[in-house]
């Protein structure tokens, strides 16, 4: 199919959704207060605890990526996903995300007009990331020959804004700031396990700054100190008995894989189920808005209301580029990133050169849309500073499902080039693209010419990738020109398509 971005849909959706957030209510959040359905033009100011737990070994339990490895992976998932719920229920946390390995909660309790409150919350922050690792020692399945999961817990604490991330039918409290996106750090920060706490969290409840905060975890000694001061009420024994009975009275049911025809935005998330999974060929992106933790840091305090303003605007047009425009889909939002899959071909086979083509137009396409949302914004009086855009690609094998129990499954997409993706965006620069080497591999030569060596280019927008693409032959790109030039054909638009192509590509080593 031909997919193309339009300039003139984006600037009515950008314009539209500016309307939706144009008079945006900040609450401070108090006791009890439900963070579930938060109007899209509110947020709520939360101060508490963030803890992001990641399993480090996920891609050892990927193996081969063959189909049944991908089924005992998925099965491991569910098994973990259903212990942590269980945890996270019974010491009164908040599950932000469950993002294929890596969760994300937090404490909120005890609230602040409680004496020695934050010490408190980092200290049942740390016993419950206690928790989870012990739990999770004992979810192993010898019948799928997989090993317990291997545990590194990131914990910061501080000032964050939670707004709705999702629509009607797939809503969950999303928090933006500093907390939130230093504690995924600390958990990101390496592949040795334990419990890892920023300076900021270590100095609320009296430990020394560290040099390297993700080289340093909690001694078993300094987490017992904070085990005895919580006082969970739970042990792990009791979790683990708990949940092998819950397993044992709604069992798992075996993972199956169906193919989607393509465009994947037909594809009903809110349907699938073990039994009702996808698996095929595709492209992983991962869109990340760059500097926006810092954004948040400079205007929570004094201007929040643009915080919202901004990143409601942004992530709604993100979402519909790729969707609306190049027939994507959405799997989730991660803070202020966008994942998303996409694919073309039919039911039974994925057209690879089309496909990788596709995405790379698709890059562009978010990349025009994010640069036309920031000036839209600026005329609209929202500050916008300091904020980049990186977008990483990947092509491979993906499998989409949803995880959990009847009533409250969470969608899940993992696979070893949904985790390469995701790394190619950890490469980017502010303003880059990134394509990992699969995607390198199955593109045209014209892709391959456009990224250089370095798999890697910058400031790459739709016109720019259309052009380059086009006139190095990409038959993709060329029907992409087509396609506008016979919507549209003025003397304007002429001289915009044959304008002098730029070579954005990334020296070796640049």
């Amino acid at each position: 199919m031909v997919y193309r971005w339009k300039k003139g849909e984006a600037e009515a959706r950008i314009n539209a959704r500016i309307e939706d957030v144009e008079d945006v209510e900040i609450v401070e959040y108090k006791r009890d207060m439900s963070l579930q359905n938060i109007p899209i033009n509110c947020a709520y100011r939360v101060k508490g605890v963030h803890l992001y737990a990641d399993i480090v070994n996920l891609d050892e339990m990927l193996g081969t990526e063959a189909e049944t490895a991908h089924k005992r992976a998925l099965r491991f998932l569910n098994q973990h996903y259903r212990a942590v719920h269980r945890i996270l229920n019974r010491v009164e946390a908040i599950r932000v995300d469950f993002h294929n390995q890596r969760l994300h909660a937090v404490v909120a309790k005890p609230y602040d007009t409680e004496d020695g409150a934050e010490a408190m919350r980092v200290h049942r922050a740390v016993a419950i990331a206690q928790l989870i690792i012990d739990v999770l020692r004992e979810t192993g399945s010898e019948e799928d020959k997989i090993e317990p999961a291997q545990v590194r817990v990131g914990i910061d604490t501080g000032t964050a804004l939670a707004v709705n991330n999702g629509r009607a039918g797939y809503r969950e409290p999303l928090f933006l700031g500093r907390p939130a996106n230093h504690a995924a750090k600390r958990a990101g920060g390496g592949a040795e396990v334990g419990i890892f706490l920023t300076n900021g969290a270590r100095k609320v409840i009296g430990l020394p700054a560290l040099n390297d905060e993700d080289g340093t975890p909690l001694s078993a000694a300094q987490v017992a100190v904070s085990q005895k001061k919580a006082n969970l009420g739970v042990s792990k024994d009791e979790i683990v008995e708990e949940w092998r009975q819950d397993l044992d009275d709604n069992p798992i049911g075996a993972f199956e894989f169906t193919r989607h025809s393509p465009p994947f935005r037909d594809l009903a998330i809110e349907d699938l189920t073990p039994a009702n999974s996808r698996r095929q060929e595709a492209i992983s992106c991962y869109a990340d808005i760059d500097g926006f933790t810092a954004y948040v840091d400079r205007h929570i305090n004094d201007n929040a209301e643009d915080v919202v303003r901004c990143f409601h605007v942004i992530r709604a047009e993100m979402d519909a580029v790729l969707s609306m425009d190049f027939g994507g889909r959405k799997i989730r939002f991660i803070g202020d990133c966008l994942h998303g899959v996409m694919a073309e071909g039919t039911a039974f086979t994925t057209e690879e050169e089309e496909t990788v083509s596709a995405a790379v137009l698709c890059a562009g396409g978010l990349r025009s849309s994010f640069n036309l949302t920031r000036q839209k914004l600026e005329v609209a009086g929202v500050a916008v500073d300091g904020l980049g855009l990186q977008i990483g690609l990947e092509y491979g094998m993906i499998t989409v499902t949803r995880l959990g129990m009847k009533g409250d499954r969470i969608r899940c997409s993992v696979s070893r080039s949904i985790l390469a993706s995701e790394a190619e965006q950890g490469r980017c620069a502010a303003n880059d693209t990134a394509i990992g080497e699969a995607a390198y591999n199955a593109g045209t030569e014209a892709v391959r010419n456009l990224f250089g060596s370095s798999r890697i280019v910058s400031d790459l927008d739709y016109d720019v990738a259309v052009l380059e693409l086009e006139n190095d032959g990409d038959k993709t790109a060329k029907r992409a020109k087509q396609a506008a030039a016979a919507v549209v054909y003025t003397p304007a638009a002429a001289r915009s398509l044959e304008a002098p192509v730029r070579s954005h590509a990334r020296l070796p080593g640049a």
